[in-house]
């Protein structure tokens, strides 16, 4: 099972299950724990092969699938016999939690999707074919934070690159391989989640410098009707990082009306 950490306020409370993006881990949450915490029990997962997250098993693994991964999540759930959450992602981690909301419905209550990626423009995926050509000949961690910087590169999105490239660190060169491949392949999967609304209440939070992803969302909530999109102004593509206040103040107040 994926190594998890909960925070429960009382057991009949509601959940929110946070869901970090590749490369991280439940560690990049550090700065929303207080915060939603007071409210609701929390849930941290770390994705496989992401920080405590480790099993010998994954190395038998070639590839990897969203599905399987978003059956893993759903295992820890299943363990800790939560019935429905809130999901919280960032990045890579709100296509698994779309992937879970199209096939578990009933168990989510809302999604709140930051940093989301629906699409990948033409400059993304012109950068992961380069990914795909140089990953088995540079060092992996090079090839991170060429994208790291390419996502995040302007001077208020330093904090966020050093702490991406920082849990990066402790991914094994396979390991990085294998979700950069799955993410490689996952332009068919989102085209199936623009033209497909879900009628799970749905929160983009996205950062204004958020240059390759937000034109996408931004076009997606005028024609997904359970869906809404904040901006965060001067922010890039790790909202909760970079604006961490506006982050918590939004997300909440949005769940405060589901619930």
């Amino acid at each position: 099972m994926l190594h998890y950490t909960t925070y429960i306020l009382r057991p009949e409370a509601p959940w929110v299950t946070f869901i970090h993006g590749a490369g991280g881990s439940s560690a990049i949450w550090f700065k929303q724990i207080r915060d939603f915490k007071k409210s609701y029990n929390v849930l941290l997962v770390d994705l496989r092969g992401h920080g405590k997250s480790k099993d010998k098993v994954y190395e038998k693994l070639k590839k990897y699938s969203f599905p399987v991964i978003s059956d893993e999540v759903m295992e820890v759930l299943n363990h800790l016999k939560i019935k429905k959450s809130h999901f919280i992602g960032i990045s890579l981690g709100t296509i698994i939690i779309r992937e879970i909301t199209e096939r578990y419905p009933e168990r989510v209550s809302s999604m709140v999707l930051a940093g989301a990626i629906m699409k990948l423009n033409l400059r993304g995926q012109l950068l992961m074919r380069l990914g795909i050509l140089l990953k088995s000949v540079i060092p992996y961690l090079l090839l991170y934070k060429l994208f790291a910087f390419i996502i995040m590169p302007r001077k208020n999105h330093k904090a966020s690159r050093y702490l991406f490239v920082k849990e990066a660190k402790k991914l094994y060169q396979k390991e990085f391989i294998r979700w950069f491949s799955l993410a490689s392949r996952v332009n068919p999967l989102l085209s199936l989640f623009r033209i497909k609304e879900t009628p799970v209440p749905t929160l983009y939070l996205m950062g204004e410098e958020d240059y390759m992803f937000l034109p996408t969302i931004t076009k997606l909530v005028k024609t997904h009707q359970s869906a809404q999109l904040k901006v965060v102004p001067a922010c890039g593509h790790v909202v909760n990082v970079e604006k961490p206040e506006a982050f918590n103040s939004i997300a909440l107040q949005f769940l405060k009306l589901i619930r």
